[in-house]
């Protein structure tokens, strides 16, 4: 979701290739558990249950996951946090994948379908990025192995 606003290409995120971290737990099963092994293999990610399903945090919540579906959205999705602009973006490129989830949308989060044929490396680079969004600058530059958090 590296700046990608409206005119700028919703597909920006996708050119990058997740991190070393997260790009080995990529393929582990269902998509509900990739999902849920790719955020936990960043840094300092806590699983929480939150209104009765997985979310992940890095100091703020960056991801919610929602293998059952949610308040009439009847299909496997997440949501997760993107930079500003990034939401709109994605969903005017492919409306039919991505939208703007209840409650969270307001502030640019952005909701991807994980029904169909999911792009495995595609959710964990978007799942990197929310991670980017909200995490503590120190658990960042860990991720970018610039020095371990103190």
């Amino acid at each position: 979701m590296a700046a990608a606003g409206v005119g700028s290409g919703a597909r920006q995120a996708t050119d990058r290739v997740p991190c070393a971290r997260v790009a080995v737990v990529a393929r582990s099963g269902s998509i509900g558990e990739e999902v849920r092994a790719i955020c936990l293999a960043l840094p300092g990610v806590t699983e929480r249950t939150s209104h009765g399903a997985p979310a992940f945090f890095a100091g703020r919540q960056f991801v919610m996951l929602w293998v059952d579906g949610h308040h009439g959205n009847d299909f496997p999705h997440l949501w997760c946090a993107a930079p500003p602009g990034a939401q709109e973006g994605f969903v005017v490129a492919e409306p039919d994948r991505y939208f703007r989830p209840p409650y969270v949308g307001s502030r640019g989060w952005l909701g991807v379908r994980l029904a169909g044929d999911v792009d495995r490396d595609e959710i964990a680079v978007l799942c990197e990025e929310a991670y980017r969004v909200v995490a503590p600058a120190r658990l960042v530059a860990w991720l970018d192995d610039r020095a371990p958090p103190s």
